[in-house]
């Protein structure tokens, strides 16, 4: 009697960390691609209706007479195992019995463990062998090679040609392959659900092909930054895979509105569409994305430079389209007060809304961002340098429950917004780099504020997590201390520029180190906390000799004052004569919380 041979898995306790801070951590075999967000989407994978009906030989029914847990049916078996989160557990379920083996093995094998190159030649030692108990390689539902993308070639994937039931194919990075290597995977594979072949610049319009041709279940596809790929594969890609819900098309430099609009024609299913820096597409493509799919739920289009108002005003009048939940139009620099109005009117239950860089939006489209109302969680206008006090504080008053907000080089803000910004229950992340105008009376106001929240609620906490506060140049020490004093749950703070840290030593010592592309100049002023560093820096400031001088449990100034009319005029001269309005504070997206659903990793930020 032939018996299960050893397995060639083996489990792997560690963990990888989401280049997210506020993400959660990652078990290693999980996969990176975009199209995993769906509950237990790994269900398909089970094989219950495979086992439902193998026959039942004499020896099982001895084995349900002597072990009555063998009298369990395969779903509640299965069911139980997949609570296993170790596969070295599962691997010692498939040791208990035949039956147990039989049940577990399609769980340890759905998506096996290739994040290390002994683990992917194991696997494919497995996958080849002929006379094996179990057909490995009609086991295998999700390949993720991404961890190993410096070695992966053609080569390297051809044992996989056996594997047609795959169903998400993850070779993000893996730069090495060609239109060869990714067809002869696909070729064949009629239950691929997602392919993500994110950074493969060989890839061409063969490879598309073949995906139109081979792929008609297909439900997410991922060509980031495969520049080679045309109108013409896309096209046939829309018109053979008709279950698409999200495609992520960012750098795709060649795509034109020919292959945006029949994606619109002939996938209603779209939930997520990306055209980041499709620097082709027009407002042709845009009007029937959002006209037609009207199931859409997220929208990306930064730096689609042609983008104009009409992309909007010319949606059909009297329809609301309510699923769409995140905007992204950043750099769309043709983009005028009339196009939000718009946008507000016709998407009322938007949650998150990117006008970061659109110069021409002025108070009209702040005011008309209040009608969302508590609907809206993220806003970014940073650069939106037309922006005034009273837009933002009736920003607050109306949306109380924003969570991030960024508002950088919006020059003319002052202390009176962030004093209200101040105000918000829930907010987590503030970014005002270059608001020249705010002085300690806004970062006390917002230590002073999360305080009393605290005192009138013992069991609250300040949600503060990132602070931006870089070339905010009236910033004090004191303001600062008081704010790392105030908020416990604060993981980053940028000050790069504020003369009272990037000149001592020892408080540049916590820093977490400048990019490595930055000029000495740049260098020198860097200046941004982060992680445990955080921790140390207040640790250190409140240990500090003469701490005593900071009284952060009151504020520096009264209240009742009046506001300043103007800026301090000698410190934003010494500003711009010692550069420091030259260097922009890193990357502001944090696209975790702006990308529902989405799996790409956040940009580095400051």
């Amino acid at each position: 009697m032939s018996h299960p041979r050893h397995l060639t898995l083996h489990s792997d306790e560690t963990t990888s960390v989401s280049s997210s801070s506020s993400s959660p951590e990652r078990a290693v075999y999980d996969d990176t691609d975009f199209f995993t967000t769906q509950r237990n989407d790994s269900q398909s994978s089970l094989g219950v209706a495979s086992l439902r009906d193998m026959t039942m030989s004499s020896s099982i029914e001895l084995e349900h007479r002597i072990s009555p847990v063998s009298r369990l049916p395969p779903e509640l078996l299965i069911s139980c195992f997949s609570k296993l989160s170790s596969s070295m557990d599962l691997r010692s379920c498939m040791l208990v019995s035949k039956t147990w083996s039989r049940n577990a093995v399609d769980l340890l094998w759905h998506r096996p463990l290739c994040n290390s190159w002994a683990n992917l030649l194991n696997v494919v030692q497995a996958v080849r062998k002929e006379d094996s108990y179990f057909p490995y390689f009609a086991l295998v539902k999700r390949l993720n090679l991404s961890n190993l993308s410096d070695q992966i070639s053609d080569g390297t994937v051809q044992p996989f040609m056996c594997c047609k039931r795959i169903e998400r194919l993850t070779l993000t990075g893996c730069t090495k392959l060609t239109d060869h290597g990714v067809v002869s995977i696909v070729s064949g594979s009629n239950s691929l659900l997602a392919l993500d072949i994110t950074g493969l610049d060989a890839v061409t319009d063969h490879t598309l092909g073949a995906v139109a041709e081979h792929c008609p279940r297909l439900q997410g596809l991922n060509i980031t930054d495969c520049s080679k790929v045309t109108d013409e594969s896309l096209i046939a890609v829309a018109r053979s895979c008709r279950h698409l819900k999200r495609l992520k098309l960012n750098n795709c430099t060649l795509i034109t509105d020919e292959s945006v609009t029949s994606v619109a024609r002939h996938c209603p299913a779209m939930l997520e569409i990306d055209l980041h820096n499709c620097r082709q597409i027009t407002d042709e493509s845009i009007t029937s994305l959002i006209s037609r799919g009207r199931q859409l739920r997220e929208l990306r289009i930064a730096h689609c430079s042609l983008v104009t108002d009409s992309a909007f005003l010319e949606l059909p009048k009297h329809l609301a389209f309510d699923s769409l939940r995140i905007l992204d139009l950043t750099a769309c620099h043709q983009l005028h007060d009339e196009a939000v109005e718009k946008i507000i009117e016709t998407s009322p239950r938007l949650r998150n809304l990117v006008l970061a860089k659109c110069k021409d939006i002025t108070d009209k489209s702040v005011h008309a961002i209040t009608r969302l109302g508590k609907n809206l969680h993220y806003i970014h206008l940073g650069h939106c340098a037309q922006i005034t006090d009273a837009a933002v504080i009736q920003l607050v008053k109306m949306c109380n429950r924003i969570r991030y907000i960024d508002l950088a080089c919006c020059h003319r803000l002052t202390d009176a917004s962030v004093k209200q910004l101040a105000t918000l229950p829930k907010l987590r992340r503030i970014g005002l780099v270059k608001c020249q105008a705010i002085t300690d009376r806004s970062i006390m106001a917002l230590a002073k504020m999360n305080h009393e929240i605290t005192l009138l609620k013992p069991q609250a906490h300040s949600l503060l997590e990132r602070v931006h506060l870089s070339y905010c140049v009236h910033l004090t020490l004191q303001g600062i201390h008081a704010l790392l004093n105030r908020c416990p749950k604060l993981t980053h703070l940028s000050l790069t520029g504020i003369q009272g840290f990037f000149m001592r030593e020892d408080l540049t010592a916590f820093c977490r180190e400048a990019p490595p592309e930055f000029t000495e100049h740049q260098r020198n002023m860097f200046c941004v906390f982060s992680g445990p560093k955080i921790n140390q820096l207040r640790d250190y400031l409140n240990n500090e000799e003469h701490a005593s001088i900071y009284d952060t449990e009151g504020t520096m100034y009264d209240d009742r004052e009046a506001e300043d009319g103007e800026a301090d005029q000698q410190v934003t001269g010494m500003m711009h004569a010692t550069g420091l309005g030259g260097v922009d504070d890193e990357d502001m997206n944090d696209e975790d919380e702006a990308g529902e659903g989405s799996q790409y990793g956040e940009p580095p930020d400051s």
